[in-house]
């Protein structure tokens, strides 16, 4: 297969983040593969869209192969960066043959950090992206030492439980950045206790 699939990094979520490049891919594509909100960006493009539910991706991603394979140029939407909780994971496991072709995107990782602040190249990132609980090797992870930026799961309550259950003060402070580059996003200070008790989305990124 000479044809490449095209992995492209949409960054956090409204228009303006993309990059010149991501754009001109998409806009020459024949098949676009992504999360309805993806897809929503780039309704006015004459590709064929194809929605990526979570309960269906290896046969969205397996339909996509076969357009690369009739000779379609297939674009593969990311959400942030391909390469941190990205889609690139995804289709190096269901499709380890199908050669790549991959643009970085901005992650909401980067943007939490740029708006508070933090050279993220002193952070500790972290994922635990994708609906999973928090597991005990998580703690692990965490570096008390410098920001621990993370892409939790889709219930910050769940997790701020889980660090109080396992040693940290109630008043630890957590920062939650909420559905960031969108009109609405959020950034809020408070303590583990206080986030137990909230309902955020699940757009989110966290500093601990």
């Amino acid at each position: 297969m000479s044809n490449k699939m095209n992995i492209v990094g949409i960054g956090p979520g409204a228009r303006e983040y993309l990059t010149l490049k991501a754009l001109d891919v998409i806009e020459n594509s024949d098949v676009l593969v992504g999360s309805k909100r993806s897809l929503d960006l780039f309704n006015n493009t004459n590709a064929e869209m194809v929605v990526l539910e979570p309960r269906d991706i290896p046969k969205t991603i397996k339909k996509a192969v076969s357009y690369l394979e009739e000779g379609f140029t297939v674009t593969v939407l990311s959400t942030g960066d391909p390469g941190f909780s990205g889609m690139l994971k995804t289709i190096k496991k269901l499709s380890p043959n199908t050669k790549v072709n991959v643009l970085p995107g901005i992650s909401s990782i980067q943007l939490a950090a740029a708006k508070l602040e933090i050279p993220w190249d002193t952070a500790n990132l972290l994922t635990i992206h994708g609906g999973k609980a928090p597991t005990e090797d998580l703690l692990d992870k965490l570096d008390n030492s410098r920001p621990n930026i993370i892409l939790p799961n889709r219930h910050i309550s769940e997790l701020a439980e889980y660090l109080i259950d396992h040693g940290f003060s109630p008043e630890h402070g957590i920062t939650i950045c909420e559905k960031l580059s969108y009109p609405d996003e959020q950034i809020v200070h408070i303590t583990l206790e206080e986030a137990k008790q909230m309902d955020f989305g699940y757009m989110c990124v966290v500093v601990i």
